[in-house]
């Protein structure tokens, strides 16, 4: 029994962004991921396994909402255990995850050190098993898939920074696009086969540009003007600490492995901008007013320690604005 084959990627109506945020971070695994905003019925998940079909392994695994630590990394075979007295490991969804692609739906409700754990994978490339006697280290390339509404909880800051890409899909679809993905959707539910060997030569040639980027991606150097540009934007956009200049070089690397470049050029900078730094953005409150010149700083009347010589109200700081998030409506 076959499996049934995946949407293809390439048939997919509109999500211009998505899509090319997905294939950068297929050519380049260490971009750390992409989180998906968005409501129910946005195709995220026909995304991502539309995904799964342009890497060499074309595996698809999914991480279920419930899912435990040791379901997660791998833990003790109890059988191999009991029946023949000898540790062995029994690979979790990590390993299975190998080569392929992880998707995580509804990713900020799972338990943050799940989360924390799945990050620190991804970013590495190696899952480390360290428990019950057994020591275990095996590969775990994979690119992270994550989807949220941010309606239903956001994810912790820390958390959310650790996701290379982010991308929010809008939940209003022109009228003239909702025909075409319902046609598309009903042909391929019809006849999936029928409706892939359709879209095969768009579907292999979009396979081939990636592997090919793949390819190129090693030789393109990730140069100091580049880094440099990219370090000046985002000081200017008040991000916190240094992961998203990383996650920007290398998703302009991508995609200029993706157009068959030799060197990273401004559109390649432009391109993968808002990707990198839609959840990190910060904007700083406007500054507090300070006194006239020659005039002492006077206490509020509540002020602790008020009438004790040389007390300064407390300075105030940039807090930064809270991420816009559209209204989506909560799942019943």
């Amino acid at each position: 029994m076959t499996d049934t084959p995946h949407f293809p990627l390439s048939a997919v109506v509109g999500a211009d962004d998505l899509k090319l945020a997905l294939c950068l971070a297929a050519i380049d695994p260490k971009i750390g991921g992409v989180l998906i905003e968005g409501p129910r019925g946005m195709a995220k998940s026909t995304l991502a396994r539309g995904l799964a079909d342009l890497l060499a392994s074309g595996q698809f695994v999914t991480l279920p909402l419930g899912a435990t630590e040791e379901r997660l990394v791998g833990t003790l075979d109890l059988d191999a255990a009991l029946a023949e007295g000898r540790a062995q490991f029994s690979p979790g969804v990590l390993a299975k995850a190998d080569g392929g692609v992880l998707y995580v739906d509804e990713v900020n409700l799972l338990p943050d050190h799940l989360v924390d754990l799945l990050l620190d994978v991804a970013a590495s490339g190696t899952n480390l098993i360290e428990r019950d006697g057994i020591s275990h280290r095996h590969s775990a390339r994979f690119v992270l898939i994550g989807t949220m509404n941010p309606e239903e909880g956001e994810l912790r800051p820390q958390l959310l920074d650790r996701f290379g890409f982010n991308v929010a899909l809008s939940g209003q679809t022109l009228p003239a696009e909702r025909g075409q993905i319902i046609r598309r959707r009903l042909d391929f539910d019809s006849d999936p086969a029928a409706f892939c060997a359709q879209w095969a030569d768009q579907q292999g040639a979009l396979r081939e540009r990636c592997t090919q980027a793949r390819a190129r991606l090693a030789s393109i150097a990730l140069d100091n003007q580049a880094l440099a540009q990219i370090s000046e934007r985002c000081f200017a956009a008040g991000v916190d600490g240094l992961r998203a200049d990383l996650v920007w070089l290398r998703g302009a690397r991508a995609h200029a492995a993706w157009r068959g470049a030799v060197a990273i050029a401004e559109e390649d900078i432009e391109a993968v901008a808002e990707f990198a730094l839609r959840h990190r953005r910060q904007e700083s409150s406007s500054p507090a007013s300070t006194p006239e010149q020659g005039q002492a700083p006077q206490p509020s009347d509540n002020a602790p320690g008020q009438g004790q010589w040389g007390d300064m109200p407390a300075p105030a700081l940039p807090m930064g604005a809270r991420r816009e998030v559209p209204a989506w409506p909560k799942k019943p």
